[in-house]
């Protein structure tokens, strides 16, 4: 970690998939803007797919300023032909296999593509919608190499980052509290989380299918194993590289 002990402010590269995203935009990019970070040290990647609105071209009309502002911007598009039952929620179990799938073949497709030289990685759901503005700061500064903070509806409220848990899931955030401002976590939630860019060099990936059958610590109940970031969460324990979450340090996502 001597990239971050040496440098003050490390390069961050923040990652978001976006999905019929239009309406979050203007508040993901005013959190954004709020952040007390030199945007010098800055870099943005999107990937859009399978919108059914104007996100790719609101964002691309948005490129130029962005990256006056910012070390590095991009804009990437892949559709993976999914699409909600526009009767189903998006958390319906019936899709949840299939739609967490999609979301790893996501956010693996815009890593490969956005990550350059930067120290660390920040993946920001855009429809998180409130953090503090030493956010990144506050990330860095437990010096470790997997960490997220502890996403909600409402302060002082349950989770909703339902993928963060530990001891196949009878543990979450909330749960972990008065443990302290640092827990160990199995498996990690999308909404916010910090990498250090060498583990996803190393190989740590979102898994696109069913991983770690032969872990102990999946949910036997499940498909077997973990997709997406509850994958990523095993594969990182498999890598020897430890999750934490800081379930104190709470930030606010849409509610909807």
């Amino acid at each position: 970690m001597s990239e971050y002990q040496n440098n003050a402010y490390p390069t961050i590269l923040i990652l978001t998939p976006v999905k019929d995203a239009a309406p979050f935009l203007p508040t993901y990019f005013e959190a954004l803007n709020s952040l007390k970070y030199p945007f010098e040290n800055v870099s943005l990647g999107f990937l859009e797919s399978d919108s059914r609105d104007e996100t790719y071209e609101e964002l691309e009309h948005l490129l130029p300023s962005l990256r006056n502002q910012f070390r590095r911007v991009n804009l990437w598009q892949k559709d993976f032909g999914f699409q909600l039952p526009p009767w189903l929620h998006r958390g319906d179990e019936r899709i949840q296999l299939s739609r967490r799938i999609t979301l790893a073949r996501s956010r693996n497709h815009l890593l490969f593509h956005a990550l350059d030289d930067e120290d660390w990685v920040l993946w920001l759901d855009v429809d998180v919608i409130e953090y503090s503005q030493d956010i990144i700061q506050q990330l860095l500064s437990t010096q470790k190499l997997l960490v997220q903070p502890h996403c909600v509806l409402e302060y002082g409220g349950r989770p909703f980052d339902q993928n963060a848990w530990r001891e196949q899931g009878r543990y979450h955030m909330d749960s972990l509290k008065a443990e302290g401002d640092l827990v160990k976590l199995d498996a990690v939630g999308g909404s916010m989380l910090l990498v250090f860019g060498d583990v996803h060099r190393d190989g740590l990936i979102f898994p696109a299918f069913p991983y770690g059958k032969e872990n102990a610590k999946i949910r036997k109940d499940y498909w077997g194993g973990e997709v997406e970031t509850e994958g990523l969460g095993m594969m990182a324990l498999d890598m020897g590289v430890q999750p934490w979450g800081m379930p104190n340090l709470e930030i606010k996502h849409r509610n909807g």
